[in-house]
């Protein structure tokens, strides 16, 4: 189960990330976003976690929690789409 987290403190590293998540299960991989130019967390991450049950309870148990001073939200990772490339329209101008 992909479990998408947002709201993280800035502070927060995979590692982090993977030890906050631990607690209720097995974690295959957890990873914060970071902005591509600076290289500084972005506030949210993505875990993946083996079974599916365990992934609920991470999300029951966390969702809305304080962590570091700030409410986190998380629920289950949409799968992601294609993005538009807005970048084309720009290059017409």
């Amino acid at each position: 189960m992909n479990v998408y987290v947002s709201n993280l403190s800035f502070n927060t590293d995979d590692d982090g990330l993977r030890k906050l998540f631990e607690q209720f299960g097995k974690v295959s991989s957890a990873r914060v976003i970071s902005d591509k130019e600076t290289g500084r967390s972005r506030g949210f991450g993505f875990v993946e976690m083996d079974v599916d049950n365990e992934g609920h309870a991470a999300i029951e148990g966390l969702n809305n929690k304080e962590r570091n001073g700030r409410a986190l939200s998380v629920s289950v990772a949409k799968e992601k789409t294609d993005r538009p490339d807005n970048r084309k329209r720009w290059d017409s101008l």
